[in-house]
């Protein structure tokens, strides 16, 4: 019998790490190897290929663990990629606050995913340590996501200079020295002070990717407990995640040319919190163990569907007007 690490088999967490891994020498290594501009037709062709690997991993699953287990998978990964929707909002923002040329704004991208991955790592961990030795967590997970989205749905997107006046950055700027312009694709860079000393500098690039990392922390926080109330069973929820997230960093070149036109999809994140949230105690009253993947499944394509479509209706006027710069 296979040795298990929380839950499932060790060689199954080491294959899909090394999936992961293949996938991101590739893109540095090979697809991204010099700096360029990444265009609308590259960044779909790209998100067309992780979204085909994550759901062959999905039929993996499904082969490996059962149906059940598969399509918790597959609406766990539609419900990341779709709450990491949100996520490009404040990209663009915060690339648009330092000022990052299009160019180099993978470079952060691809490093900020590392991050990711650890992130993701511990904070599911804990949250199934959390949920398998206390089940009543699950509860204040999902009272939680009802709360985001309650808040999510009557709040407003931040704007560049909130992003720039971050206190974290503002904490980090006066621990360490930053450069006033770029070094090329560098997070650092040796710059001479009035004194005459060859100093390490960071640079924007640097904070810019600093401030993507603690985006990435806030999203989590909700996206996290989003999938624990799909399912319990950490191989699930970490794989969706990496793989939703994996997918999104690649479709952000694309969305990001579009983005004036998704101004209302925030709304539909919003009920899908409150949803997502609400099952968690709508199952037993319903005496049900909790409700079936495959209607979780339905109601977020719905919600999602009909948040796009709304969007797009309401932004009809601005269909020929140029996207914001970013």
């Amino acid at each position: 019998m296979a040795e298990l690490w929380l839950g499932q088999p060790i060689w199954m967490w080491v294959g899909f790490m090394s999936v992961v891994l293949a996938l991101l020498v590739l893109d540095l290594g090979v697809l991204n190897r010099r700096d360029h501009e990444i265009g609308v037709r590259e960044s779909l062709t790209m998100s067309a290929m992780y979204i085909a690997i994550a759901l062959a991993f999905g039929g993996f699953v499904w082969w490996r663990l059962g149906s059940e287990r598969g399509l918790e998978y597959v609406t766990g990964f539609f419900i990341e990629k779709s709450l990491a929707m949100d996520n490009v909002f404040v990209i663009a923002l915060i690339f648009s606050a330092f000022s990052i040329p299009r160019i180099y704004q993978h470079r952060v991208l691809f490093w900020g995913i590392l991050g990711v991955i650890v992130l993701r790592a511990i904070m599911i961990a804990g949250g199934a340590a959390l949920v398998s030795r206390y089940e009543w967590v699950l509860y204040i997970f999902a009272g939680f996501l009802v709360l985001t989205g309650l808040r999510m749905f009557f709040s407003k997107h931040q704007s560049e200079t909130e992003i720039a006046d971050n206190r974290m950055l503002n904490w980090l700027r006066r621990r360490i020295p930053v450069t006033q312009e770029l070094h090329g694709h560098s997070f650092f860079a040796r710059e001479t002070t009035a004194s005459g000393k060859h100093v390490l500098h960071a640079t924007p690039l640097f904070l810019a990717l600093v401030a993507i990392e603690l985006a990435d922390v806030v999203f989590a926080v909700d996206s996290v407990p989003a999938i624990f109330a799909i399912t319990t069973d950490p191989y699930i929820v970490y794989t969706s995640n990496i793989f939703a997230i994996l997918g999104l960093r690649a479709l952000y070149f694309a969305l990001a040319a579009v983005i004036h036109r998704f101004a209302h999809l925030k709304q539909a994140l919003a009920l899908l919190l409150v949803f997502i949230g609400g099952k968690v105690f709508a199952a037993p009253l319903l005496g049900l163990e909790k409700i079936p993947p495959l209607v979780s499944l339905a109601v977020t394509a719905l919600i999602l569907t009909g948040g796009v479509v709304y969007s797009l209706w309401r932004t009809r006027a601005k269909a020929d007007q140029p996207p914001p710069v970013v």
